[in-house]
């Protein structure tokens, strides 16, 4: 797939599709949609069927024209972004992943993409829309659209495109014109690390072990220029990572301890932050002793969906390179019921020294995390972020529509939620006071690896974590909600999300100017 931008009239471009977005201008019951593309096409292309009723500018809907009149291209696209007045940055990354699904599911290999102009944003009613993140949200949306999770049928069909084209006015100038093409590249870059986690979350359990994933992800290192470091069973127990270790222990499988680090290209200052990503990565979770029901245990193929966050997050930021540090710990084990597996009433010692006591061995994901906590701060993170696919509580408590955001720092996050908001991604903020700390004393140990009771179970996990971390700046993200796509969308496939790499990217970068 080759990704361009091109500044020219869309009437002068021969395409085999010209995909134009519009929106919905009307504030009554009736529809009225407009086009939101004034240069370059002709005043009548399709304004006829916009005045029928057949098409309204819904979210995602489409209106398709053969050989429109006036114009080059074989065929345009209609894309509704829904009303004006909520047609943000997010609408646009939609509409251009709506376009390449809807030119997959046709054969159409290549399409050209026109950008809203201010002329026509204007006509609408809109705010204006800044031209640079327009084209990198374009740019991930159309990458991002690009892919199916078909990879182990016989007879797959690749309908990736060849070529993806996002048209700008021809009138922007040069210096425009450079911030443009810096957002498609970042946008590109993005999508593409996104794309790296959700294929490594498509994968079958019986194919991605720890041992695989750290074969990838050490190839992906080499291929951008990161530093990599991919350790087994011998340094976790030289490390004394004994809940790491526990969790382990029952597969045939052994672990897998990945440690990614980024240096920028020019010398920091002495106290540059060292940010740290720790991502869960359970290739497969049956729950242990504690044994899931049959019924969705398919799906424990994504419980390393934070993982694979995070080493995507790592890729993106060797792409664009910043001016900061970042390092990634990613704790990847098995979750098996074997003879030698833990049991609940066991106690295992930390890397930490702290004593965990096991109430449930399906409450893995905390313990292979309170190790690589601990290990992150002492490689010397200043600030820690994890990620994992860690409660079905946190599901029950915010469904499928965000994801869990706990923190202990109020800068690290205000700095998060400005990034996700910019992003459009969705992270629902809980609580984690000390006043919840004695839902998880242990009478035998430090601590129990559940709560005491069935409530609040997404925070007393978050409670948990919190005891690794002390007073080094954290956010822990429950993804287990959103790691996966139930049904497909028009902009997008049905399967992993990739969610997370978006807006981490975005946190990670504003530390930049400080750094």
């Amino acid at each position: 797939m080759t990704t361009s931008l091109l500044f020219a009239d869309a009437s002068t471009i021969s395409t085999p599709l010209l995909v134009v977005m519009a929106v919905d201008t009307s504030t009554g019951d009736t529809p009225a949609p407009a086009l939101l593309s004034a240069s370059g096409l002709p005043g009548d292309t399709a304004s006829h069927l916009l005045l029928t009723g057949e098409f309204a500018a819904k979210p995602g809907e489409t209106l398709l024209l053969h050989a429109p009149a006036g114009l080059q291209a074989q065929r345009l696209l209609v894309v509704g972004m829904g009303k004006a007045g909520k047609a943000d940055i997010s609408r646009v990354r939609e509409a251009a992943g709506t376009a390449v699904r809807t030119a997959m599911a046709k054969s159409i290999t290549d399409l050209t993409l026109v950008l809203p102009d201010e002329a026509a944003l204007a006509a609408a009613g809109m705010p204006p829309l800044a031209y640079q993140p327009m084209t990198r949200a374009a740019a991930e949306g159309m990458v991002l659209a690009g892919i199916d999770f078909d990879t182990y049928k016989t007879d797959r069909k690749d309908r990736t495109p060849a070529s993806l084209t996002v048209l700008a006015p021809a009138f922007i100038e040069t210096h425009d014109r450079d911030s443009m093409s810096a957002g498609l590249a970042e946008g590109v870059a993005i999508a593409e690390a996104t794309n790296f986690a959700r294929l490594l979350v498509n994968e079958p359990g019986n194919v991605l072990t720890p041992t695989e994933l750290g074969r990838r992800t050490a190839a992906m290192a080499e291929r951008v220029g990161l530093q990599c470091e991919v350790h087994s069973t011998a340094k976790l127990e030289e490390l004394n990572m004994g809940a790491f270790l526990g969790v382990a222990q029952g597969s045939a499988e052994p672990p897998a301890l990945i440690v990614l680090r980024y240096e920028p290209d020019a010398p920091l200052r002495q106290d540059a932050p060292l940010l740290t990503l720790v991502g869960k990565g359970i290739s497969f979770d049956t729950g242990g002793i504690s044994i899931k029901p049959a019924d969705g245990m398919e799906k424990m193929k994504n419980d390393m969906g934070g993982a694979a966050t995070m080493i995507a997050t790592m890729q993106a930021i060797a792409m664009l390179r910043p001016q900061i540090r970042v390092m990634a710990v990613i704790c990847s084990a098995e979750n098996m019921p074997d003879g030698k597996a833990y049991r609940p009433g066991d106690v295992l010692t930390t890397m930490s020294g702290k004593t965990i006591e096991v109430m449930n061995t399906d409450a893995e994901g905390r313990l292979v995390l309170a190790d690589g906590l601990h290990y992150a701060k002492t490689l010397g993170a200043t600030h820690l972020v994890d990620a994992a696919t860690l409660t079905g509580a946190c599901v029950v408590a915010l469904g499928r529509l965000n994801a869990g955001l706990f923190a202990n720092d109020e800068d690290v996050c205000e700095r998060f939620q400005k990034a996700m908001r910019a992003q459009g991604e969705s992270f629902w903020r809980l609580p984690c006071t000390d006043d919840y700390a004695d839902l998880i004393k242990s009478q035998i140990a430090d601590i129990q690896n559940t709560g005491v009771d069935r409530w609040g179970g997404a925070i007393t996990a978050a409670m948990f974590l919190k005891e690794f971390v002390g007073s080094t700046p954290w956010i822990h993200l429950d993804i287990a909600g959103l790691v996966n796509i139930d049904d497909a969308r028009p902009y997008i496939a049905k399967g992993p999300s990739g969610i997370g790499v978006r807006t981490l990217v975005a946190w990670l970068r504003s530390f930049e100017q400080s750094a």
